[in-house]
């Protein structure tokens, strides 16, 4: 706690000091705020475009078009900046614009779902356009969130090619980039990386859903930017974005799905006055226990969820300085698919006894035991101010993630587990001006990290950790190549104590460093105005987890029982990728391959006992067999492509179609079978899909039917009986939607229906924990299956005010 109160002061000082400093800046001669006003329309109808939105990203200055199209920000500072326009249903515009004081300019948007131009900001040092960037970087908006249905953030984004999830049941999923997941992917969460318990099957992201405006996934190492922990890749989520100079905006969202009656409320307010600008936000989720077609309800897959955060701040011609908070409370069931005889599920009471699960059990949304409660806290300061014709990012952070287990029905206040973590992060990236066409950025950042368990087990030990990098990035445009590339140093120091199980140490004290150094070098060309390509080499790496240096105890949800082993060593990666994209007026197709080849790849592997058979654990009366991890060297390859045809004169017509898949296997002499464990399946999702542009009382109305095939997955890691084969499915999904308006113009509300598997097709996704849990004895299938039919309704009311000048 005092770590916290010292953290919180300091970043309220921090942020206060350079708000000060950087408005009494503003009133110097040499920052000019001028104003970025224009219109937007559609290129083929020349009507105006209303909702269009307009981002600044580098400086984060934001806004809407009105009714008539025209759009209005303010406090820009003199000097070029990279502007994106969008609009759902057409091509994104990303354009550098020399601002010199009052500039107008003007755009016009074409028709197309593709997103092919959009500006992102992930695995560079400043806002790039999309195109311009040598690795694959997938970008979902708002918009495509919301005419989706999903229960959770991670789940939302598993459509997309490459992206898997691992979940252990509808409120906890873990990404999963080319077939890497844990700590191998890092979250970014408004420029703060997201920590957790990375390394638990069953601990999710904890972001809000609802808040989420964009997501960028960048699929690859990411080291050279961010560090270990982002060697697979990086999921960046940005929540907050400014609204136009003297606004209001208010939303009021809400969803209800039909499969677990899970009830969602959302509510948001923003605003932006004379520079002063908010945008705070609170949510409320709960859900019933899911059910499918050979299960029934599952039990204890139910959750509750109540989030609120938000950011406030100051934007002015030098740059800005905001305040960014949250606080993330999640209570899930924990699903372990124990059943009597008769196939009903059990639950636990009591002095060691069970009973036959009653509908009251089902229906209710309070979790039983065993059942988690997860609560993230974060505040810090993000800021970004302007030094002579050069910029200068800052930005630090404070988290503390507590995950609690309950598991004792004698004791329901009993914590079996209880994580505490906190964590300090920071980041400082200065961005040269552009010189002859070179854009440079040299940077530091790192974390502090302290880990103290308060459960009655421990799993994992007390620890502190410490991080620290360097590096230097840099862009280059010639003619209509762009080159980019840079270098980084990493060092990782941590300090583990003795873990205890009650007064018996069960693993002794550690210390281990880790350095390692990192890099990428790339390509975008643009072969015409149809074809672009881009092809990058990038070298990552990972310092082994706590949980892999150390663990010792019965792993949750599994058949294990875990040996760490503190001479791990780090985990290098050499991956090449080649991206071959078509964009025509009615056609569009992205084509990538990649080829990963990791040293010191660490994976499980079954311990022996004396005897020569496998090491077998009695604890708590249940008999685990013993793993410990390991280490050897593995490739993975894949190929991901879309292909999009929107013929003429059918504009408003769209046939989607992506398909991914990936390959993994350990380069292991002597052992046969050695596929990697845990690798999505093959994926191939089509999708016909319609959008219109009516102008009366509907608009941006789309209506699609979606076929989602995930073929067997037969390539599993079977060497140590660690996975089991999963068979193919088909799911059917459909959704509908539109903005209703008023005679004004003006959005009244807008409603987005979507159903979900149809079919109702009783299924296993091959990463599902849920698969692994106790077999169903009265019909002979292991496990628990996905969720059934599920149907979704989300209705959006939008506000907005005007307020005046001072």
């Amino acid at each position: 706690m005092l770590l916290k109160n010292k953290l919180l002061v300091f970043v309220l000082l921090f942020f206060l000091a350079f708000n000060l400093m950087a408005r009494s800046s503003a009133d110097k001669e040499d920052i000019v705020k001028s104003k970025f006003f224009g219109t937007v329309i559609d290129s083929k109808t020349h009507l105006p475009l209303k909702a269009a939105s307009i981002i600044i990203s580098d400086i984060k200055i934001g806004g809407i078009t009105d009714n008539e199209g025209k759009f209005y920000l303010n406090n820009i500072a003199n000097g070029k900046h990279l502007a994106e326009v969008s609009h759902i249903g057409y091509n994104t515009i990303a354009v550098v614009i020399d601002i010199e004081n009052d500039t107008r300019h003007d755009f016009e948007l074409i028709p197309s779902v593709v997103e092919n131009n959009a500006v992102v900001i992930t695995g560079s040092s400043s806002a790039t356009q999309l195109k311009k960037v040598p690795f694959q970087v997938t970008v979902l908006r708002r918009q495509e969130l919301l005419q989706n249905s999903s229960t959770n953030i991670i789940e939302a984004l598993a459509k997309k090619p490459g992206i898997a999830t691992v979940s252990s049941g509808p409120a906890v999923s873990k990404p999963v980039i080319r077939g890497l997941g844990y700590n191998r992917v890092l979250t970014i969460n408004d420029g703060v990386r997201q920590e957790g318990q990375q390394w638990g099957d069953e601990h999710g992201i904890e972001i809000d859903e609802a808040s989420v405006n964009k997501v960028e996934i960048l699929k690859g190492p990411a080291s050279l930017m961010y560090g270990s922990d982002a060697m697979a890749g990086v999921i960046n989520i940005i929540t907050n974005v400014p609204v136009e100079d003297n606004s209001i905006r208010a939303n009021l969202l809400s969803n209800y799905q039909s499969n677990n009656n899970l009830r969602s409320v959302n509510v948001n307010v923003a605003g932006n006055v004379n520079g002063f600008n908010w945008n705070v936000y609170n949510t409320i989720n709960a859900a019933a226990d899911y059910r499918n077609k050979y299960d029934g309800r599952v039990f204890n897959s139910k959750f509750r969820q109540h989030n609120f955060g938000g950011y406030a701040g100051y934007n002015g011609g030098w740059g800005y300085s905001h305040i960014l908070f949250s606080n993330f409370n999640l209570n899930t069931g924990m699903v372990e698919g124990e059943r009597d005889d008769a196939g009903a599920f059990i639950k636990p009471l009591p002095g060691g006894n069970s009973a036959v699960a009653s509908r009251e059990d089902f229906t209710s949304t309070l979790p039983q035991i065993p059942f988690q409660q997860i609560r993230h806290f974060k505040i810090a300061a993000d800021n970004s101010f302007k030094a002579g014709k050069n910029r200068l990012s800052l930005n630090v952070g404070y988290q503390q993630n507590q995950r609690q287990e309950f598991g004792n029905a004698d004791d329901m206040k009993e914590r079996s587990l209880f994580f505490d973590l906190k964590t300090i992060t920071y980041t400082a990236q200065l961005h040269l001006a552009e010189k002859k066409g070179w854009k440079t950025s040299v940077g530091i950042g790192g974390m502090q990290q302290q880990n103290t368990n308060r459960g009655v087990e421990q799993l994992i030990p007390d620890y502190n950790l410490l991080d620290i990098g360097s590096f230097v990035y840099t862009q280059k445009t010639m003619d209509k190549i762009t080159w980019s590339g840079g270098v980084r140093f990493d060092n990782r120091s941590l300090h583990a104590k003795a873990l205890m199980e009650g007064e018996e140490e069960k693993g002794a004290a550690f210390s281990k460093s880790f350095s390692n150094i990192s890099g990428s070098a790339g390509m975008a060309a643009q072969l015409s105005r149809q074809f672009n390509f881009k092809l990058n080499v990038a070298r990552g790496f990972r310092a082994p987890g706590i949980a892999e240096l150390s663990s010792n105890g019965a792993h949750e949800g599994t058949t294990r029982y875990e040996y760490g082993d503190n001479n791990l060593k780090s985990e290098t990666s050499t991956q090449a990728d080649a991206a071959l994209e078509y964009n025509a007026e009615h056609l569009s197709i992205n084509v990538a391959v990649y080829r990963n080849s990791i040293s010191n790849f660490i994976f499980y592997r079954k311990l022996q006992s004396v005897s020569g058979g496998d090491s077998l654990i009695n604890t708590d009366d249940n008999v685990l067999t013993g793993f410990t991890f390991s280490q050897g060297n593995a490739v993975l390859s894949g190929i991901e492509a879309s292909l999009d045809i929107h013929p003429h004169p059918l504009d408003w017509l769209h046939i989607e179609n992506t398909f991914s898949l990936t390959n993994g296997r350990l380069k292991q002499s002597g052992v046969q079978n050695m596929y990697l464990p845990f690798m999505p399946a093959p994926r191939l999702i089509s999708e016909l899909r319609c959008n219109f542009s009516a102008k009366k009382i509907i608009t941006n109305f789309y209506a699609s039917i979606e076929v989602d095939n995930t073929f067997r997955q037969h390539k599993i890691f079977t060497a140590y009986n660690t996975e089991t084969s999963t068979p193919a499915y088909t799911l059917l999904n459909a959704s509908a939607g539109a903005d209703f308006v008023a005679a004004s113009g003006k959005t009244l509300f807008s409603l987005h229906l979507s159903a979900s598997n149809l079919t109702d097709v009783a299924y296993q996704n091959h990463l599902s924990r849920l698969k692994y849990t106790a077999p169903n004895v009265a019909t002979g299938r292991t496990g628990v299956f996905n969720m059934g039919r599920n149907f979704s309704v989300k209705l959006n009311i939008p506000l907005h005010f005007t307020v005046k000048k001072s």
